[in-house]
């Protein structure tokens, strides 16, 4: 009798399926995140430009779902609607820390000046200390990105692990090559949930598309309330139900979700033919 190793263990966890495509006229609302998911990474995150194609499709999906099309991100409100244009759609910032919803309402998790003055101090002696370490600045949160160097990331782990211990009110969020100070309290289930609430998003079967560690937490929302999770990439583990490869493929299954749904388009299809989900 053969016995399976941990090699093909982690095989046959990540054989998820590929996502359904909709029935036509179905009441999908698409959650996307950003960065891994829709724009493929970047040793500098402020160079990524979506291009015309893929900008052209999400605006003719978040149109064909009246609305219930959000993004889902690290990145501010303010850096999302100057990549996609979009200063209108529901949106979620810095891990849900932002959250506006479709008809512009909004809330923004309050930070006390002194805790993030001195969260700042820290993240900013941590990315002078570490060479190639980028910080990027989200106000209420600071992320260290090692994209350029990634060797240092298990060092700054460590590091940061003992600097947030000092830091009242924030927890340290590790993503794809990134290390984040942000306020506790908060991620992105709980901002999916929030969206999911309200129209034109309350009542369509909720889908997700994310790639990092950060996208777990939309996972389990997501599963919860019977919708459909999609992983892009690899990473394992993972609570995802379905798999995308990258996000030229994330790209090409939202062209086949546009065409299913009943909207024309000039994007390219997704390889093969997917079951179509009612």
């Amino acid at each position: 009798m053969s016995m399976a190793t941990p090699a093909t263990d982690g095989a046959r966890r990540n054989r998820l399926p590929p996502p359904p495509l909709p029935a036509a006229g179905a009441r999908w609302a698409i959650l996307l995140d950003v960065d891994g998911t829709l724009l493929d990474f970047a040793d500098d995150p402020r160079t990524v430009q979506p291009d015309t194609a893929l900008l052209q499709l999400l605006h003719a999906l978040h149109r064909r779902l009246d609305g219930a099309l959000a993004l889902v991100s690290g990145r501010t409100l303010a850096d999302l609607d100057r990549l996609f244009a979009a200063p209108h759609w529901a949106a979620a910032g810095v891990h849900g820390l932002q959250l506006r919803h479709a008809d512009g309402s909004g809330r923004e998790v309050a930070v006390a000046p002194a805790q993030q003055a001195r969260m700042h101090d820290v993240a900013r002696t941590l990315a002078a200390r570490f060479d190639g370490v980028q910080l990027e600045d989200k106000h209420a949160a600071v992320a260290l990105h090692c994209r350029r160097a990634p060797a240092q990331l298990p060092a700054l782990r460590e590091a940061a692990i003992a600097a947030v211990a000092q830091l009242p009110g924030y927890q340290l969020q590790p993503g794809n090559l990134v290390l984040e100070f942000r306020p506790a309290g908060m991620d992105k289930g709980y901002a999916v949930l929030e969206l999911l609430q309200r129209a034109p998003f309350a009542g369509r079967w909720p889908v997700y598309l994310g790639d990092d560690l950060t996208d777990e937490h939309a996972f389990a929302r997501i599963n919860a309330q019977g919708g459909l999770s999609v992983r892009i990439g690899t990473r394992e583990p993972s609570l995802a139900a379905s798999t995308l490869p990258g996000p030229a493929a994330a790209e090409a299954w939202l062209t086949g979700v546009l065409d299913a749904l009943g909207a024309p388009t000039h994007a390219r299809s997704p390889e093969g033919e997917p079951t179509r989900q009612p």
